[in-house]
């Protein structure tokens, strides 16, 4: 093929628009590796836990979850409420922490992508809450509560739960057993399970009411947590 002097062959302007448009899209998914509530959540709970190695006893003291001198109402920290938050970001050991963040990373962090920062702060922290309130309420029915409620799982709990009403047909593949599954009948397995072993005992150690509690903040976030048209995706 010969070409004229002084004459440059042109190359069509939509591929390298669209290319353009591709290498942007590709940074911007790199850039939402990890939402930014996701992400500053997730720092959050390794600073403290980092600071737990400094000064546990003074942090269990004053920010994990005690229960009252009573039982019924009187077992809520009335005059150290904000308990019922910053017990979620203090963990028992690294595995704990470990288990907590992945479930919060691969969970909140596609749910963000949908809902927002704001709306899974909200059921971050509703289930926080609900779950505090029920382990205190509901699992010293079943026994004495004994020492502190630590570790963010009532919140990861309540993200779980949301992520499976908005994706309730994506596939999840957990531990035990590694078995793939809907996510909602993933969420429902869980959920049971979690009832038989908070009713019956048999996994001591462990607040399984926290974990319902946090089902139950999820869903309330779901459900009543919509903004006005245009700030949230509703679903």
């Amino acid at each position: 093929m010969r070409l004229k002097a002084g004459r440059i062959p042109a190359f069509p302007k939509r591929n390298m628009q669209t290319n353009a448009r591709l290498a942007a899209d590709s940074v911007e998914k790199k850039k939402e590796l990890m939402p930014p509530f996701t992400q500053t959540l997730v720092i959050a709970n390794i600073v403290v836990y980092l600071l737990e190695s400094q000064m546990g006893n003074v942090l269990f003291q004053w920010f994990a979850l005690w229960p009252g001198a009573g039982t019924g109402l009187a077992s809520l920290p009335i005059l150290t409420f904000w308990q019922l938050v910053t017990y979620s970001f203090l963990h028992g050991n690294l595995m704990h922490l470990a288990f907590n963040m992945f479930a919060l990373w691969m969970f909140g962090g596609e749910l963000e992508r949908v809902w927002g920062s704001r709306r899974v702060a909200m059921a971050y922290f509703a289930s926080v809450v609900c779950g505090g309130v029920a382990q205190l309420l509901i699992g010293g029915l079943f026994g004495p509560t004994g020492g502190p409620v630590v570790g963010a799982s009532a919140g990861v709990f309540g993200i779980l739960l949301a992520y499976a009403l908005v994706f309730p047909n994506r596939t999840i593949v957990p531990l035990f057993p590694p078995i793939p599954m809907p996510a909602r009948v993933f969420v429902l397995l869980y959920a049971v399970l979690e009832l038989v072993l908070g009713v019956t005992g048999t996994q001591a150690g462990v607040a399984h009411f926290a974990h319902l509690g946090g089902l139950l903040g999820g869903w309330l976030v779901y459900k009543y947590g919509r903004a006005r048209p245009g700030n949230w995706r509703r679903f």
